[in-house]
């Protein structure tokens, strides 16, 4: 379950970097906003599966509440489910 979650964690955070540092700039800047229609749902998708499967593992690792919440807000910051992995795995 484990080596999952860090897989999970390794799209998810990449889908993130896609979406803030790739399809927000196409958006913006060359006023083509076809990225983030592909790349926004694509991670949205894999925030889901991310934030089930922190909460699957939490529980058959009994983490702690504090542990769960820096989860949980180190995936909504770049790079930050990869730092997540490094630091709490």
């Amino acid at each position: 379950m484990k080596s999952y979650f860090r897989w999970v964690g390794w799209f998810e955070g990449s889908s993130l970097i896609a979406l803030l540092f790739f399809a927000m700039p196409m958006k913006h800047l060359w006023n083509d906003p076809s990225w983030v229609k592909s790349v926004g749902p694509i991670h949205g998708l894999l925030f889901l599966i991310y934030v089930f499967t922190a909460f699957s593992l939490s529980s058959r690792e009994n983490w702690s509440k504090k542990k769960i919440l820096i989860c949980l807000v180190l995936s909504s910051v770049p790079f930050g489910t990869f730092v997540f992995e490094r630091k709490y795995l």
